[in-house]
């Protein structure tokens, strides 16, 4: 059963996601490829980011942290996505992600589940807050 709250949010919601999911998977591949100009561009300056250790960050701290000049990413589709709008120009974009690679020559691999809460500024979606969880295997 929905609550009322939540019901409230939903109104006004569009049922076509395409452009927000257009946003989210250009993001995504921004970060894999390192993307710094794009990046910069998607994401709002006062960026709230929760790190997979429960840090706070900023938009500096998540794109400096794609940065690595030796880390290079693998593909990463996201799985089991759900998409939470909150109204017409909000919405939250969760997923689970295997993010592997190699750092300095090291293989890396991580399991995660992101939440990336999107709002339409000046006609495009943009990042204004990201949550990191580690899942343990």
């Amino acid at each position: 059963m929905i609550s009322f709250a939540f019901a409230l949010l939903l109104v006004g919601a569009s049922p076509d996601h395409a452009p927000l999911l257009a946003a989210a998977d250009a993001f995504d591949r921004a970060q894999l490829a390192q993307d710094r100009a794009a990046m910069e561009k998607m994401i709002l300056d006062d960026l709230v980011f929760i790190d997979g250790s429960g840090k706070r960050l900023g938009k500096k701290e998540l794109i400096e942290g794609w940065m690595g000049p030796n880390d290079k990413y693998d593909p990463a589709p996201p799985t089991d996505r759900v998409v939470v709008p909150l109204g017409r120009d909000a919405a939250v974009v969760n997923a689970e992600v295997n993010l592997c690679g190699t750092s300095d020559g090291t293989r890396f691999c991580s399991r995660i589940r992101f939440a990336d809460t999107f709002v339409k500024v000046g006609g495009q979606w943009r990042i204004a807050h990201i949550q990191v969880t580690r899942i343990k295997d």
